[in-house]
């Protein structure tokens, strides 16, 4: 049995594991920017002064701070496995026989054997691998299915 304090610890490390990555390769992305600026182009005649290495050093930390919290947000989300029957999102792109479609916040690849339009409504009728099978909403007895390669045959 696995207690609370092995989850709360599993997931402790796993923030500084994040964190630490995220400190290295920012001071190697500044260390590579200052050496472009002071020495790669003044080898290529451009100077840029000190003051303009300082803000494109700043706006990198920015970016670092920035991508770390989208980052984190990202670790803290539970994955989808798969959308369970019945579940309903929207079409992102239109799907003929196939395209994409969002549910629970979550991109997944779609087929159906009817054309659905970006942006309607739709359910789940089934998955096959990775592939939801979905029907517009409204229509859930509609066959929807992946085509394989026998079915080209």
């Amino acid at each position: 049995m696995v207690s609370y304090k092995t989850i709360s610890l599993e997931g402790k490390m796993k923030y500084k594991r994040y964190t630490a990555y995220v400190i290295i390769t920012t001071m190697l992305e500044e260390t590579v920017l200052v050496a472009a600026v002071l020495w790669l182009l003044p080898r290529f005649g451009i100077n840029i002064p000190l003051w303009g290495l300082i803000l494109m050093m700043i706006a990198l930390g920015i970016y670092a701070c920035v991508t770390y919290r989208l980052g984190k947000k990202a670790l803290d989300k539970k994955p989808i496995f798969s959308p369970d029957v019945g579940k309903r999102g929207r079409a992102v792109t239109p799907i003929s026989p196939t395209g994409y479609v969002r549910i629970n916040g979550e991109l997944w690849r779609a087929s159906c054997s009817s054309s659905i339009g970006a942006g309607e409504e739709i359910a789940v009728v089934g998955m096959e691998g990775m592939t939801l099978l979905i029907s517009p909403v409204g229509k859930a007895n509609h066959e929807c299915r992946v085509n394989t390669p026998l079915d080209n045959h």
